[in-house]
């Protein structure tokens, strides 16, 4: 199988706020443009670098909120401007997909030198493949995970399919999604299942009962699947949205495409894709792997991943001194530090002018928490 292949795309979510990394995460530079690991590359960075070898630069598209767009730039300057795909309004996953979809077609179908009376679905100039990424997911086995895709885009161009990658749980997490292999039937390849059911985030006791199973697999939100199998299931199971995109085809990389965008995009529904597709499709599979992920939603996730001293806290970016205090986590701006005494299983993080100090299990609260410091600011703090 080919290393690189013009035949494959790559698109990159990237307009999320990170709500619950605040005050890290702000809504002017959200949680994939930080560089929470110190390596010197942000979330958003990593996901492209890691997708390289696979598809070329000149075949990602990065969805994101417009106020976005200068960021991605700097972050990725090898990106044209056109690549950024830009929301005038959010409205989850499935519209961001649609959108991308209907951007991809037009590409193809301009390399083909087709109009776009001409690019029916049954010209193999459209036989594209896809792969839809969030941006702020951390891999820690990258070669696997290359490995895993490569698999998963051989599959979905030889069949009529979506795909999704499933990871072995090893704990009852609640803050994940569940797919549940369907074991009854053959596995089409080594590790790749039919979908038998997908559960939104349980609770601890269904989590529990999933993980004993053996039979669930979290859900990682990455896709797989070719150009036309996503489209004629949109326009199957999301007909009125996919037909507001259908409407503004031959607009797609052409100078009228923001104004569009602009025009339409907020009239989409807020749905998600695994609400809106994936749960009714008619052929859908995963590809159950193990690479070391994480989506790294949440200060608690962060803290799973990060090396501890001898009383298991962590310590982030800047530098704490800890006495009689076990199991935080402290986030600090480089230069400055924290003396910590007495503290257990606790957040601290400060940024840009804002300290959180809040127990590591009611991490839960930090959206709510920030709502309320919005209004009683006036916005002036996030």
């Amino acid at each position: 199988m080919e290393n690189k292949s013009d035949k494959n795309f790559c698109v990159i979510m990237a307009g999320g706020i990170g709500s619950r990394f605040w005050p890290y995460s702000r809504n002017h530079r959200p949680k994939q443009f930080l560089d929470f690991l110190g390596t010197g590359r942000s979330l958003l960075q990593m996901t492209v670098d890691r997708f390289r070898s696979i598809v070329p630069i000149e075949n990602m598209l990065i969805v994101t909120n417009v106020s976005y767009k200068d960021i991605i730039l700097h972050q990725i300057p090898d990106l044209q401007p056109e690549q950024i795909l830009c929301e005038p309004a959010r409205r989850n996953t499935a519209p961001c997909i649609a959108y991308a979809v209907a951007h991809i077609k037009g590409i193809v179908r301009r390399r083909a030198g087709l109009t776009a009376d001409q690019a029916d679905w049954d010209d193999d100039s459209l036989n594209v493949n896809i792969i839809v990424a969030p941006s702020d997911h951390l891999i820690l086995q990258e070669n696997t995970f290359i490995q895993v895709i490569r698999q998963g885009l051989d599959f979905v161009a030889h069949h009529d399919t979506l795909l999704t990658l499933g990871m072995k749980p090893n704990r009852p997490e609640t803050g994940y999604g569940y797919i549940q292999m369907n074991r009854q039937k053959p596995q089409e390849e080594n590790g790749i299942f039919a979908v038998k059911t997908f559960t939104e985030k349980p609770n601890l006791e269904l989590a529990q009962v999933f993980l004993q199973s053996g039979e669930f697999l979290w859900n990682s939100g990455i896709f797989l699947w070719n150009l036309r199998t996503i489209r004629q299931e949109m326009a199957r199971l999301l007909p009125d949205m996919t037909h507001k995109f259908m409407e503004g085809e031959s607009l797609m990389g052409t100078p009228q495409e923001e104004a569009f965008i602009q025009g339409m995009f907020p009239t989409c529904p807020n749905i998600s894709i695994d609400y809106g597709v994936m749960e009714k499709a008619q052929s859908v599979h995963v590809l159950q792997a193990d690479f070391g992920w994480s989506d790294l939603g949440t200060w608690g996730s962060l803290y799973d991943l990060s090396e501890k001293d001898d009383h298991q806290n962590v310590t982030l970016n800047g530098e704490a001194s800890y006495y009689e205090s076990e199991g935080n986590m402290v986030a600090m701006p480089k230069g400055h530090v924290a003396v910590v005494r007495g503290l257990k299983n606790m957040i601290v993080a400060e940024s840009d002018g804002v300290l959180l100090i809040c127990p590591k299990d009611e991490e839960n609260q930090i959206r709510q928490i920030v709502k309320d410091v919005e209004i009683t600011y006036n916005g002036r703090i996030n």
